[in-house]
């Protein structure tokens, strides 16, 4: 059941105007909640926006790569305690991508918007435009935005036939699979 989710996970970037019920943003959440951390020290935390001013601000983290978040009916803002662990990057990105499946499942498109490490404008960083918007403590980092809603765009799954199986080695690198 979960290949069948990855297989038509595709990203979305066009949503309907439809809010998403709570019991799903309920789901969306635990989902992340529920993902592996190193050590299980879970240096994680999410804000869940859905104020529709703030989507708006947010859809201008960037100035490539945001502005469709403008139309989405919720965003989850990932953030970590750097301190709390060496690979929270790694950590954020499991839950991420968690978080996404889980809105594959329940019939919601979904997109990362990369934050970490990207620009606001030439002056300020992505991070530090959504920290000062969100009130995030400046003691954590902020690595992406998953947007998320009812998609108002229909992609095909990939075929398998066009996966790049020949990045994948058996035993020794250069050993075809």
């Amino acid at each position: 059941m979960v290949m069948s989710v990855i297989r038509k996970r595709r990203s979305i970037r066009k949503f309907k105007p439809n809010p998403i019920e709570p019991e799903k943003v309920d789901m969306l959440v635990e989902a992340a909640l529920r993902a592996p951390s190193s050590r299980g020290l879970q240096p994680w935390e999410f804000v869940v926006v859905t104020d529709k001013d703030l989507l708006d601000k947010l859809s201008r983290t960037k100035t490539h790569g945001s502005a469709f978040l403008r139309n989405a009916p919720l965003a989850v803002v990932v953030c970590a305690d750097p301190d709390k662990s060496d690979v929270w990057v790694e950590d954020c990105s499991i839950a991420a991508i968690l978080m996404q499946l889980a809105a594959e499942s329940l019939e919601l498109g979904s997109c990362w918007i990369q934050i970490r490490e990207r620009m606001h404008d030439d002056t300020r960083s992505a991070e530090g435009y959504i920290a000062e918007l969100l009130r995030i403590p400046k003691k954590l980092k902020v690595e992406s935005v998953i947007a998320i809603g009812y998609p108002a765009e229909t992609k095909p799954p990939h075929k398998r036939e066009e996966l790049p199986f020949d990045k994948v080695y058996l035993d020794l690198y250069g050993n075809r699979f």
